[in-house]
């Protein structure tokens, strides 16, 4: 399995997560834990650095741009 394969994979399962629960992966629970650290935190990281692959660019926007639907909003705003 190539690295564009393994992305795509975690990429549909990030989404697929989403849909499902109607929430954002939490970084705090062990089982979601690693959709959350092993697999957001880098791509947001290459994005904001500029060095994720270009085909994954939009694809990852839509991800974040679904993910602002689902954030938590502070109680006190």
């Amino acid at each position: 399995m190539t690295q564009d394969e393994k992305w795509i994979v975690r990429y549909n399962e990030v989404v697929t997560f989403i849909e499902a629960n109607k929430r954002n992966p939490s970084r705090y629970d062990p089982m979601e834990r690693g959709l959350y650290f092993n697999w957001l935190h880098h791509p947001r990281k290459q994005l904001n650095a500029g060095t994720l692959k270009s085909e994954r660019v939009e694809k990852f926007r839509k991800l974040l741009e679904m993910m602002e639907q689902y954030r938590r909003k502070n109680q006190y705003e």
